[in-house]
């Protein structure tokens, strides 16, 4: 089923759905529309279910609502009554195309949500879907309890959270905030403010300005291409970091893992405590070298530089 949207002025976007998924792409809005699809629940390619079946579970089971009224348009599918048969149960899945300049509140209990060339407000959720952002500016807050998340092609102010899957994140600026309970982080291209956590995957990131926080509670972290404040963290695996330009302070902590640091010859406030410290050639240092810690200045001191490995070894090198 597809509803025109033409002549409309369209503003925002409130779309609400059961178990499919929800797209929204902007563009001209010289073909805005609504599509609606349905599957039956649990659908395998090569089901002989015919389009009447279908449309007699939804008569009977579903209410699909879509409205414009201020500049708003509804899209909504909820079930009429209790489905006590899981197999008479349907999917409907949205795709909205509207203008760029939109902003959405989109909820499904279920499937994944994708956003593509918005600007505005966008506010997001799924009980276990995906979540996929693509060019979107503005003020964006998202959430899946499950999925993974990929974004890409963004800016201004981020907010992305999942209680599973892993997040990929490129090309992006602002103030960009991620967090999983459980997946890997990879971070490439980005500038801004940016804050990234983890409960237990890895880190990777590359090509990163401005000021970064990241931290796990078990994986590696895999770090280069910084031009950035830094502090980051794992309570297990081991820590790699390669910092191309050095800016505000670098702080590194690791409960039993190896750290291996690599940064610029500048000056810097030089503390490395761990089971074992391995530098190059201090030059133009003062302070004191012992075998598990290294305090003082080079070149008279300047961007603080932390590292405590606890029972690990410490690696510097300089480049």
């Amino acid at each position: 089923m597809t509803k025109s949207l033409a002549g409309q002025t369209i503003k925002n976007v409130e779309v609400e759905t059961s178990g499919g998924s929800i797209d929204v792409k902007g563009g001209t809005g010289a073909d805005a529309r609504v599509e609606v699809y349905v599957w039956p629940n649990n659908y395998q390619k090569g089901d002989n279910i015919s389009k009447e079946e279908i449309q007699k579970r939804l008569d009977e089971y579903y209410t699909i609502t879509i409205s414009v009224q201020n500049n708003k348009v509804t899209a909504v599918a909820k079930t009429k009554k209790n489905i006590t048969n899981w197999k008479k149960a349907v999917s409907v899945s949205f795709k909205v195309f509207v203008q760029q300049n939109v902003s959405t509140d989109l909820s499904t209990s279920g499937g994944s949500i994708s956003l593509v060339n918005l600007s505005g407000s966008q506010d997001f959720t799924t009980s276990g879907g995906s979540l996929h952002v693509e060019n979107l500016t503005g003020k964006i807050k998202g959430h899946t309890s499950g999925g993974s998340i990929e974004l890409s092609g963004s800016k201004d102010d981020i907010d992305l959270t999942t209680s599973g899957g892993s997040i990929d994140a490129r090309n992006c600026s602002g103030k960009i905030k991620l967090s999983t309970s459980g997946g890997s982080l990879k971070l490439s291209d980005l500038k801004g403010n940016i804050n990234a956590q983890t409960s237990g995957g890895s880190v990777d990131g590359e090509n990163i300005e401005g000021a970064l926080v990241t931290h796990t509670s078990g994986g590696n972290i895999d770090l280069e291409g910084l031009r950035c404040s830094l502090e980051t963290s794992t309570s297990g695996g081991n820590i790699d970091v390669e910092v191309t330009t050095l800016k505000g302070f670098v702080k590194i902590s690791n409960s039993g893992g190896n750290i291996n640091l690599r940064v610029p010859n500048q000056a810097m406030d030089l503390r490395l405590t761990g089971g074992r410290i391995k530098t190059d050639k201090l030059n133009n240092f003062s302070g004191s070298i012992e075998e598990e810690e290294v305090k003082g200045k080079i070149s008279g001191g300047g961007i603080p530089v932390t590292v405590d490995a606890g029972s690990g070894r410490v690696t510097l090198s300089f480049k």
